[in-house]
This record gives C-alpha cells, sequence and structure tokens, in this order.
C-alpha cells in the first residue's frame, strides 16, 4: 500500500511538471488545447476548451490559434483541420480511432447509398472525412434531432453511421430512417442487466444515458441526451445519485460540477467498474507536450476532401445557430 502510495504521489509530481512545460508552450507557440470530455482529468484539467463533439466543433471553427492540438480521437482532430484548412491540427496518438467511425468504410457506405435513391444523408460527426463528403448534413447527439427535423417530413433520410442513435431519433421524431448498421462499443456494450443491478443496488439513483447505448438501456433512462446535456442535467436536478451510462471520462466534470453528488458509472463488464473508450485513453500528458513541441503527428488531408467536407459540417452548425443550440 505504501508503495502504491508513493507510486501515485511520483506520477502526480510528474503530470504536474508537465502540465507546467504544456502551458508554458501554447502561449510560446500560440496553441489552443481541445479536449473531449472522455479524456483523462489530467489532460481537461490543463485544456483551453473541454467539450462534446458539437462544442468542439464550434471551438475549432472559432480558434485564432496557429496550432491546434486536439486531445481526443481521429475525427474530430479531422474535423478540426476541416474547419481550419490553413491551421496545422496535431493529435497526440493518430492510432487514436473510433470504433464507430471504423464501422462504415467509405466504399461500403458508397454502395450502401447508390441502393437508396432520393434519400439525404445525415452522418453523425463520429465518422471519417470520407464520409462526410458523401453527407448532406452532419449532426451531433446534441443537435441531432433539430437536424432531422429540419428537413421536410416526407423526406427519406439515410442515417449513418450510428444504429442505435438513429434509432432513437426514429422515436423521438416519428421519422423512419434508413440505418447504417454501426454501433459505437464503449455504448453498446452496456447491458440492461448491468442497469438493472445498479437500479436493485442504488434505488435512489436516476439513471442518464447516452443515446449511443441500446433502446433496451435507454428505456429504463431517467433522462437520455448529448454528453454536454447529461452533464447540464445533473447540475441542474434535484437528484444526490446518478447511474451513468455512457464513458467514464465524464465524471471527472460531474464531480467537479456537483461534488455533494454521486455518481455510478455502468460497467462495461463483471470485471470493473469502469467503461472506458481504450483510443479516448491512448491520449496522455507525455504524448500531449511532445506534439506541441514536435508538431507532430499531424493530421494532413487534401484540399479535395476539405471542401467537400465543409459543406454538410457548415450546414451543422448554420441549423444549430438558428435552433440556439450552439
Amino acid at each position: 500500500m505504501m508503495m502504491q502510495k508513493s507510486r501515485m504521489k511520483s506520477d502526480e509530481n510528474k503530470n504536474a511538471i508537465i502540465a507546467e512545460q504544456i502551458v508554458a508552450m501554447k502561449k510560446e507557440k500560440n496553441a489552443v488545447l481541445l479536449a473531449h470530455y472522455y479524456q483523462i482529468p489530467e489532460i481537461q484539467d490543463i485544456a483551453d476548451y473541454i467539450g462534446d463533439s458539437l462544442g468542439l466543433a464550434q471551438q475549432a471553427s472559432q480558434t485564432k490559434a496557429d496550432l491546434i492540438v486536439f486531445a481526443g480521437v481521429h475525427f474530430m482532430a479531422e474535423t478540426a483541420k476541416i474547419l481550419n484548412p490553413t491551421t496545422k491540427v496535431v493529435l497526440p496518438d493518430l492510432d487514436a480511432g473510433c470504433s464507430l467511425a471504423d464501422s462504415c468504410p467509405p466504399q461500403d457506405f458508397a454502395r450502401f447509398k447508390e441502393q437508396h435513391p432520393g434519400h439525404v444523408v445525415v452522418s453523425y460527426i463520429n465518422c471519417s472525412a470520407a464520409i462526410k463528403t458523401m453527407s448532406d448534413v452532419i449532426c451531433t447527439s446534441g443537435n441531432a434531432v433539430k437536424i432531422v427535423e429540419s428537413f421536410p417530413p416526407d423526406q427519406k433520410i439515410i442515417f449513418a453511421p450510428d444504429k442505435n442513435l438513429g434509432a432513437y431519433i426514429n422515436q423521438v421524431t416519428g421519422r423512419d430512417m434508413v440505418l447504417w448498421d454501426g454501433t459505437c462499443q464503449v455504448h453498446d456494450l452496456l447491458t440492461t442487466e448491468a442497469v438493472i443491478k445498479l437500479k436493485a443496488d442504488h434505488p435512489d439513483a436516476k439513471l442518464i444515458a447516452h443515446p449511443e447505448c441500446k433502446a433496451a438501456v435507454l428505456a429504463l433512462a431517467d433522462f437520455t441526451g448529448s454528453t454536454t446535456a447529461l452533464l447540464n442535467f445533473t447540475k441542474k436536478d434535484s437528484a444526490k445519485k446518478y447511474i451513468v451510462a455512457t464513458e467514464t471520462g465524464i465524471l471527472h466534470q460531474m464531480k467537479k460540477q456537483s461534488p455533494d453528488k454521486e455518481f455510478l458509472i455502468v460497467p462495461a463488464d463483471s470485471t470493473c467498474s469502469c467503461n472506458d473508450c481504450p483510443y479516448m485513453k491512448l491520449n496522455t500528458m507525455p504524448k500531449i507536450l511532445a506534439c506541441l513541441r514536435d508538431e507532430t503527428p499531424e493530421i494532413i488531408l487534401s484540399d479535395e476532401v476539405m471542401s467537400a467536407a465543409r459543406k454538410p459540417i457548415d450546414r451543422m452548425l448554420e441549423i444549430s445557430r438558428q435552433a440556439g443550440l450552439i
């Protein structure tokens, strides 16, 4: 136990030193550090902005920085590059991909589109730049309903790549969108059995869930919403205990903003009490310092791809502004 505590103290000291170096280097290079809620707490605490995909896209579109360090996953860094084609964008670890984005190969999706003529394509932002070029408008979990409702009721729609989010939107809006068969491994692994056990053990807790979860889990939820919506709900709601069906990283902000409340994550399996995205957790403090110092690995996209992918993202941001979401 003593050795473990000593090791933890040593890691804290190292992270504190690295944090100071990162802050100083950001200022020197006019760099901005954007971080997703699913990053480790140490990264969240030194980020210039922490948010979900919608907030991060908005921040990326507005930044005047010379260098964007994106503490997230590959598709997020790609989005930042698309919105800032002349700005250098770096990702601490190029292997920080996304199971959901990987579930939608561009060639397969192109054939899928051909099988559904007359459909517009609404793509969740958790997709590759190549999929964005084949889309009419992008959405996030925070604005998906508004995006879909911006089309006439009789408009045929393909929704990609998350079938769970798509099914949730169909239920809320009464639409019958054609869904691509993709999922996020972090959310799709969560089971009703795990949720029911937690609810039985903690009857005073409210269940809050991200719409990337399966319909059976969402049916049990007291509140369903985007990562930011879940955070805001716990701040404003009167309950003192929450069962959280999403990635573990959001608990850091929930605990910071509501220190008097208790948060229980729905575990991915019976071996631990966590639900970590392995890709998000590839980013570390030393990797952020290294990519900030060396300005690599850099996100490189062709002008053609950036131009085509930007149109549906800009359309998303415009609809979101009109709806008062940003």
